[in-house]
């Protein structure tokens, strides 16, 4: 089978996941009649764009297919869609190609340990989310950790790729990962670049700030021990949360993100993306939650230049810096201190590094298996786990 045939497979795949059965067929039935792509008699339809964290250009949303875009003698039943998807899908089987939802198997959940669906509403509003409980008696528990996934990711996908709850059923930590909904933002990014959703009195900031109190009030949990992290949309949630509730959140962690404020719109948020944040509106002294920040050094979708306007929105420290290795990946590490024994931000900049979690594992989206683990090492600045 030759690769243009591979191609058109994953296309079809593609459609099939987005729910568009009539052009996963017409795709499929050109791929078997030698042609490259269905027949199209019509323009494309207007496209609609709309921000989106994850990656390196504008992600088209919300596109319509033109009336007759497809040739078709009739419209297939889903049932025959199917069959020749996975007929299709059947013949690539010995290629080994990166096809859309080839993943690793997603691990384990620890024996003993509890991760189900829930639901949070409040006076700014509702989100489902995935908990998970540790197996460890409820007196035992130390802290609870937010997790705020990317774009085009779920709790499920984000869960698995960050290894998180592995990791917190060591630390005896419970996490919470909250869901984006479609209708908030047609990609499922967090609204990090909206006004209205960077104060602290409404929109998501006060939605998750209010979720993590309810949990800590629910399970006992002890004072100063709630913390947020994050993946780029998520990772600048995690931030604008750093600076609007310290008092809820000891710690942050922001992985591929941006700082606070760095945009007000869609354009400035394209501009903050590729290394031009907006001013920081806050004064440096005396803001925010501690934050530890990864960054890859290869990030072509949000600019590794971001993480450095993070650090520039903190307040000053004694900075030490140190270099290493791990898994493949080399690295440096910028340390400032502040008062008390825990750092007040860590930055790390990871060699050769994409837009993906460092030290991810590959049943989740977005994640990259070299280099340090970004899960590991936030529980670690967070203060929960040993060094």
């Amino acid at each position: 089978m030759n690769s243009d045939f591979a191609r058109a497979m994953s296309r079809a795949t593609a459609s099939v996941r987005s729910q568009n059965l009539a052009e996963a067929t017409a795709i499929i039935q050109a791929a078997l009649a030698g042609r490259l792509e269905p027949a199209s008699e019509a323009a494309p339809a207007p496209r609609a764009f709309r921000i989106a964290a994850d990656v390196e250009e504008a992600e088209t949303l919300g596109e319509r297919p033109a009336e007759g875009r497809f040739k078709a003698a009739r419209r297939p039943s889903l049932g025959e869609a199917i069959d020749l998807l996975r007929r299709g899908r059947a013949s690539l089987d010995g290629l080994d190609l990166p096809l859309p939802g080839r993943r690793s198997p997603a691990p384990p959940l620890p024996e003993g340990a509890s991760f189900a669906w829930r639901n949070h509403a409040c006076a700014a509003g509702s989100r489902r989310y995935r908990l998970f409980v540790p197996s460890c008696p409820r007196s035992e528990l130390q802290g609870l950790v937010l997790m705020l996934h990317g774009c085009k990711q779920d709790p499920d996908d984000f869960a698995a790729g960050t290894e998180m709850n592995r990791l917190a059923e060591e630390a005896r930590m419970i996490v919470a990962y909250p869901e984006q909904p479609g209708t908030a933002n047609v990609s499922g990014c967090w609204n990090w670049f909206e006004p209205g959703h960077q104060g602290r009195d409404a929109g998501e900031p006060a939605i998750l700030a209010a979720l993590a109190r309810d949990l800590a009030k629910e399970f006992g949990l002890p004072a100063g021990r709630v913390y947020a992290a994050g993946l780029s949309a998520g990772g600048a949630m995690a931030a604008v949360l750093a600076r609007t509730h310290p008092d809820v959140f000891a710690a942050v962690g922001v992985h591929s993100g941006l700082p606070h404020g760095s945009a007000r719109d869609v354009v400035s948020a394209f501009a903050a993306m590729r290394g031009q944040p907006l001013p920081p509106t806050a004064a440096r002294e005396g803001a925010g939650s501690r934050v530890i920040v990864f960054h890859g050094e290869g990030d072509r979708t949000v600019h590794p230049a971001n993480a450095a306007a993070i650090a520039e929105a903190l307040p000053a420290g004694v900075e030490t810096v140190d270099t290493g290795a791990t898994e493949g990946r080399r690295w440096r590490r910028m340390r400032r201190q502040g008062p008390g024994d825990l750092p007040q931000l860590e930055v790390w900049l990871i060699e050769g590094a994409g837009h993906a979690w460092s030290g991810g594992h590959s049943s989740g989206s977005f994640t990259d298996a070299s280099g340090p683990s970004a899960s590991a090492e936030m529980l670690r600045f967070f203060g929960v786990a040993r060094p």
